[in-house]
């Protein structure tokens, strides 16, 4: 037998079988979920300070991962106690009626390199649209570390009825961006 081809067997068989890092322990003090909206051109930042998130990423398996994210829709800061007020009310998102809004993964793909698409089901008062939505994943200080945007029309979920229904108010369209931490889960030996 060839000597260097005997070498890498043992090597091989002295290793074990390699272990792979599912990336699953939400680290919710490290994740932010921020949106913009525009109000009559003009830019609104806001943030939702409470959600939780159930993932499983191994990026060495990246289609068979699951991902889902509840949100407190309570715990909206959209820039001042007034509009934070407004918005949790019944034209917006009636949290009295619909106090959560959830996202449940139906697929993933790579995109090359660190980037990916996470597709899947968003439900906002009751009413659910598909969403794709771009992300990267790195690794920092040992945890999963997942950025992405999406944009999303408000109207096709009915927030903001009636008067606030005419987009040259408020505009249809909010960007929602993600970063999302998580530490690993060790598995195989």
């Amino acid at each position: 037998m060839n000597p260097l081809r005997l070498v890498l067997a043992a090597l091989v068989v002295a290793s074990g079988p390699a272990s792979a890092r599912e990336f699953s322990e939400f680290q919710s003090a490290k994740s932010t979920l921020h949106f913009v909206s525009r109000q009559m051109g003009v830019a609104v930042d806001g943030r939702f300070t409470k959600f939780s998130a159930t993932l499983a990423f191994d990026p060495a398996r990246p289609a068979a991962a699951t991902a889902r994210l509840d949100v407190d829709l309570a715990s909206v800061d959209a820039g001042s106690p007034d509009a934070d007020d407004e918005v949790v009310g019944k034209p917006w998102f009636n949290i009295e009626r619909f106090p959560t809004a959830s996202f449940v993964s139906t697929a993933i793909r790579p995109l090359g390199g660190d980037g990916f698409e996470l597709i899947g089901k968003l439900t906002i008062k009751g009413k659910t649209q598909e969403v794709i939505a771009p992300f990267t994943f790195r690794q920092d200080d040992g945890n999963g570390v997942f950025d992405g945007a999406f944009v999303l029309k408000r109207l096709d979920f009915g927030v903001g009825d009636g008067v606030w229904s005419d987009v040259t108010t408020v505009a249809n369209e909010v960007q929602i961006r993600f970063h999302l931490v998580a530490s690993p889960t060790a598995f195989g030996n």
